[in-house]
């Protein structure tokens, strides 16, 4: 038996109105709907007030001229006032709540040029899923009939629709990402991630990980992004919560009213208040003291807080996104920070993933560095494709122990030592030396003793050549097993390579300078004995 097609829709007192001749040359909503033969309607559920009834009685009877197949039944819906919100929704809910919806039947809610109010009432019903069905709009067209649309809430079956969301999206990961092209599975998923969340919760966002992963410039683009799509209206207020100590912290963050303590001469207004309506950056937000953290957590809660000195509570609306590189579970164990606090924050945790672990991420992270450099300074900044190449090379072994800032000072200090911009190899050789030395407390590796192992051939090697070596040595040295070197050389790429034998990448890297595992090993053992 085949489904039966049913609208419920709404008497226009203005545009369905009609009681001459003259009616059937202009559109009228409820007439033209039922006058469309790609969308049959076995029964129209017309809903009229008392002060369209008169309209509602000429709507029936020239259904019955247009559209003899279709059964009308009429709705009394009481409405004193068509623009008040929860008189309108109340009465459409009520309407949805009493009528027999069936299985074998479907539903179309009939939306066209009306009252705005009305319009959206039934889109919630729809949309909220109060009333089964789908939305068919009706608007004017060249005839009296118009044209209608279905509208089927699950936008992803609407192609266009579809790929503007999907682009839409895009922007925002993009925006987030500062327009840099990463490569890093884990880390794009995050973004990703992290651009679905931020763009419809207001719960607080918690960013972790290492010193310098960019927590601070990744939430100044969090920050972007909401304002770009209306969902703040107040400033960014970025606060460093390991520079508050003491006395003073409380009052920095909730405010203080005058008199307060000794020397509030004024009252002030805490970075809370300041960022009312906006969103309130907690970097380091494991350095608060007890304190702070109850009041915190309560501010989190209720939306309000108490300044200092003051027995009335404030207000603000602020979106709270913290940043840590602590163990914040580990702090919760020792004492050192609140379990309910925690457990306000870590309900959308993103971790941003050290350098170390984005090797493939380099290449695009170097281009924008210099892209910045070359903007500050108004001349192209750039690498030889050696010293670049070089530079990548080192860059996929390095420590990077401050992640992206030491990775950006890096390219900022070889572009300042050379000669107009451009960085050649040797300026990329004595960078890698430099930060070798600092990640070694001054020393590099020069204490492996390269003629032991190649003779005079180590005097003809490049100091960059030299660094690495040594370094690969001294780990070999300290290794089992060729494979247990390996693991330890390239441990931190192993997740984002389709090959994994780290045994015959080492072997080949010391294959370059005729040297081998069990040469080094045997060798590191006489001198031990």
């Amino acid at each position: 038996m085949a489904r039966k097609s049913v609208v419920i829709g709404l008497v226009g007192t203005t545009l369905d109105n009609g009681f001459n001749e003259a009616r059937w040359k202009r559109w009228r909503p409820s007439i033209a709907l039922c006058q469309h033969e790609s969308l049959p309607i076995d029964r129209f559920e017309l809903l009229a007030s008392a002060k369209g009834d008169k309209i509602a009685a000429q709507v029936v009877t020239d259904l019955a001229t247009v559209a003899p197949g279709t059964t009308v039944r009429q709705h009394a819906l009481e409405l004193a006032d068509p623009w008040d919100f929860g008189e309108v929704y109340g009465a459409l809910g009520d309407f949805a709540d009493r009528y027999k919806f069936r299985d074998d039947e479907d539903y179309y809610l009939h939306i066209t040029t009306g009252t705005h109010v009305v319009q959206i009432c039934l889109f919630l019903l729809c949309e909220t899923r109060a009333i089964p069905g789908r939305l068919v709009q009706t608007s004017p067209g060249p005839d009296p009939r118009g044209r209608i649309d279905v509208i089927d809430l699950d936008l992803a079956k609407y192609d266009r629709l579809a790929a503007r969301f999907k682009a839409r999206r895009a922007r925002g990961a993009s925006l987030l990402k500062a327009g840099i092209e990463t490569k890093n599975a884990a880390f794009n998923r995050m973004i990703d991630e992290l651009e679905h969340v931020a763009t419809r919760s207001k719960d607080p966002l918690l960013l972790t990980g290492e010193t310098g992963t960019g927590k601070s410039a990744l939430c100044d683009r969090i920050y972007e992004l909401k304002r770009a799509r209306q969902h703040l209206g107040g400033e960014l207020v970025a606060v460093n919560c390991a520079t508050l100590r003491g006395d003073t912290a409380m009052s920095a963050l909730f405010g203080h009213v005058r008199g307060a303590f000794t020397g509030a001469a004024e009252g002030r207004t805490g970075f809370l208040k300041k960022a009312d309506k906006g969103l309130l950056f907690l970097d380091e937000i494991g350095e608060l003291g007890p304190d702070e953290q109850a009041m915190l957590l309560v501010a989190l809660e209720t939306q309000k807080f108490y300044p200092v000195g003051a027995d009335k509570p404030i207000a603000s609306a602020f979106q709270l996104v913290a940043g840590t590189n602590r163990d914040l579970a580990a702090d919760v164990a020792s004492g050192r920070f609140r379990e309910d606090l925690l457990a306000r924050l870590s309900l959308w945790p993103f971790r941003l993933p050290a350098l170390r672990e984005r090797v493939e991420d380099h290449a695009p992270n170097l281009d924008y560095e210099l892209d910045r450099i070359s903007a500050e300074l108004g001349t192209r900044a750039s690498l030889s494709r050696p010293a670049r190449e070089t530079f990548l090379a080192f860059a996929a072994t390095a420590a990077w122990r401050a992640n992206f800032r030491e990775f950006n000072a890096a390219i900022r200090r070889m572009v300042t030592l050379s000669d107009g911009g451009r960085v050649d190899e040797p300026g990329v050789r004595a960078e890698a030396a430099r930060l070798d030395a600092i990640w070694r407390g001054g020393t590099p590796r020069d204490a492996v003793d390269l003629a032991a192992f190649l003779g005079k051939r180590a005097d003809v090697l490049d100091r960059f050549d030299r660094v690495q070596l040594a370094d690969v040595i001294a780990v070999c040295t300290a290794a089992p097993s060729l494979s247990a070197a390996g693991r330890a050389l390239f441990s931190h790429s192993l997740a984002t390579r389709t090959t994994k034998n780290d045994a015959d990448r080492l072997r080949k890297y010391l294959a370059r300078f005729d040297l081998r595992f069990e040469a080094i090993s045997a060798r590191s053992t006489r001198a031990s004995d």
